[in-house]
């Protein structure tokens, strides 16, 4: 087992939440780490907002939970609709997992946020150093570490790092120049976010602030984040067919007809943003290649449907500094790392992936018969209080890290 080395420094690829949650995870463990972002700042990309219940227990382990309560929306329930009927199918009720989870909700609370209050309360130090407007675009393993080229406006310079983590997102460099395969497909159609402050919840008594509507035609979830004033956004996904262009599905007319046929309103809808964006069902053959290890989007990418990207992705992150920090230490081999790499990797398959395409395939089934007979089950199982907190238990993640946690 190698000795601790006090100088050993990390470079994290990517400031986003699970780069940044790695980031503190390991700078609360001693560990020096620099970030490097190619943005110039937090990017308000409005992507992921949903924070389960599993992950806001170990950001509370960090500091974290109790300061961003406030700033978002606390979600104990959501809702399977029926479109077509008009009707709630199912809802299930995170109360009843109060003597399971310390945090018996979901928080509303925008991705860009969270690695915009980590970034200002801890980035500025020498030990916990982030670098925005800073691009990965090479990388030289050495027997004793990895020198990292870093591209800024002003010049190139080699950082030298003794492991180097990619949290650079489904596209990510890192992967790439570690030459690590990316395994699994896309979907033919593309997803459209349309964000709008009219008030859902007021309107219409059946939404929560989580939903997810089944429909043969066009599905939808539709859920609530605080935004930047009150009273929030509604934010609105629903899949575009291949046939539709960018152009088209951005226009002004589009977005107006798509909100009106989902939910008609007697008034033409205020829109904040809108985005148009690919899904993919994607994973790493391995998240760890010597010195490169992955994490997040860079090592596994999924359909957005039960908000369970970023979640994994901070699972992933937090499971790795760990297990990092032990190894710098001096308190274990690096083949802890290979440890690493086959439990996130089994959960990103068996529960991400799995859950995930199981989503969407109950949210677009068309064939009548068949979803009659999967509201009928969904119904059964939310009424039912131990087949609900199994249902629960799932989507929260809480089975992945028990199952990946049982992986040597």
């Amino acid at each position: 087992m190698a000795g601790s080395k006090a100088s050993a420094r990390v470079v994290i690829v990517g400031a986003g939440p699970v780069g940044m949650v790695c980031a503190l995870a390991l700078n609360k463990r001693g560990i020096p780490v620099t970030v490097f972002e190619q943005e110039p700042a937090p990017v308000e990309d409005q992507r992921a907002a949903s924070l389960h219940p599993s992950t806001l227990e170990m950001l509370d382990d960090l500091g974290i939970t109790e300061k961003i309560i406030p700033l978002g929306l606390i979600s104990s329930a959501y809702r399977f609709h029926d479109r077509v009927s008009q009707s709630v199918i199912a809802e299930f009720d995170l109360n009843q997992m109060r003597n399971e989870f310390r945090f018996p909700f979901v928080l509303q609370y925008e991705q860009y946020k969270l690695t915009a209050s980590i970034a200002a309360e801890y980035g500025n130090a020498s030990d916990f150093d982030v670098r925005f407007s800073h691009a990965v675009t090479g990388l030289i393993v050495k027997a004793d570490g990895i020198d990292v080229e870093v591209t800024s406006p002003s010049d190139t310079e080699t950082i030298h790092a003794d492991y180097v983590i990619g949290c650079d997102g489904g596209r990510s460099t890192v992967r790439k120049l570690a030459g690590i395969e990316f395994e699994g497909f896309t979907y033919p159609e593309r997803f459209i976010k349309i964000a709008t402050s009219f008030d859902f919840g007021e309107a219409n008594p059946k939404v929560a602030f989580r939903n997810y509507f089944s429909d043969p035609n066009e599905w939808c979830n539709l859920f609530k984040v605080q935004g930047k004033r009150a009273p929030g956004l509604w934010r609105a996904i629903m899949p575009i067919q291949p046939e539709e262009t960018d152009e088209i599905a951005l226009s002004p007319e589009r977005i107006e007809s798509r909100l009106q046929k989902f939910f008609p309103n007697n008034g033409r809808y205020q829109i904040e943003y809108v985005n148009v964006y690919g899904a993919h069902q994607c994973v790493a053959a391995t998240f760890r290649k010597g010195r490169v290890l992955l994490a997040g989007d860079s090592a596994h990418v999924n359909n957005p449907i039960g908000g369970m990207g970023m979640n994994g992705g901070i699972h992933d992150g937090i499971n790795l500094a760990e297990k990092l920090a032990r190894v710098i230490h001096g308190e274990a081999d690096d083949e802890l790392l290979d440890l690493y790499s086959r439990q996130r990797r089994h959960a990103a398959v068996k529960y991400v992936q799995a859950q995930t395409i199981a989503n969407k395939r109950l949210m677009e089934e068309r064939d009548p018969a068949v979803r009659t007979r999967n509201f009928d089950d969904l119904r059964r199982t939310s009424e039912n209080p131990e087949t609900a907190k199994a249902y629960m238990r799932r989507a929260a993640l809480a089975d992945s890290l028990r199952d990946a946690a049982a992986v040597t």
